[in-house]
């Protein structure tokens, strides 16, 4: 009986190691990976938010860095490449509200974004159309190329800037997220 057990107990701690590689976080029923490869460098899953706006769950929210960090600051202006993952929950999210809301995102932020980045942001704005259920935005932060931004796998532009990183991630990170709970979740807190 006694060594029946031990081999129970053996069982259970060998089935609650993690695998590397094969670990993954989860919300909302999104799953992502603990971990990205973007241009050569091993990014790690920062944390995962939802985004709600009144009773709506608009989408869950993906941070990559290169090492993980509690810190707002650190996130947005620290070296090497990012990347935010975007999962729609909703087809509420229309190309009027996305528009706005990344205006207002930026505005509220980044002051002085308007003047410094207005066409940048225009022009990420445009990449954006009505948004589904099940719709996948990935940013892809990398110093030197710029963001690109992904829909579905597809790519549908880049931000050649490099001043236009910190200011996206100012959206999600700076002092008027548009919710703190998806700010803290993002920052794995």
């Amino acid at each position: 009986m006694r060594r029946a057990l031990v081999g129970i107990a053996i069982v259970l701690m060998l089935g609650a190691v993690p695998t590397p590689g094969v670990s993954a976080a989860e919300l909302e029923g999104v799953t992502l990976a603990d971990t990205v490869e973007v241009d050569g460098t091993q990014l790690v899953l920062n944390g995962i938010g939802l985004r709600k706006k009144l009773w709506v769950e608009v989408y869950v929210a993906g941070l990559y860095l290169p090492a993980k960090t509690t810190d707002a600051r650190v996130a947005m202006e620290s070296p090497g490449p990012k990347k935010v993952v975007m999962h729609f929950l909703t087809d509420k999210a229309t190309k009027s509200k996305m528009d706005d809301a990344w205006r207002e995102g930026f505005e509220a932020n980044s002051p002085g974004s308007r003047q410094k980045l207005g066409a940048e942001i225009g022009r990420f704005v445009d990449f954006f159309g009505d948004m589904k259920d099940g719709d996948v935005i990935e940013l892809t932060m990398v110093p030197g190329v710029g963001t690109t931004a992904t829909l579905n796998g597809a790519e549908v532009g880049v931000i050649a800037s490099d001043e236009f990183a910190p200011a996206l991630l100012s959206v999600w990170l700076g002092d008027s997220p548009p919710t703190e709970d998806l700010k803290q979740g993002l920052l794995g807190g």
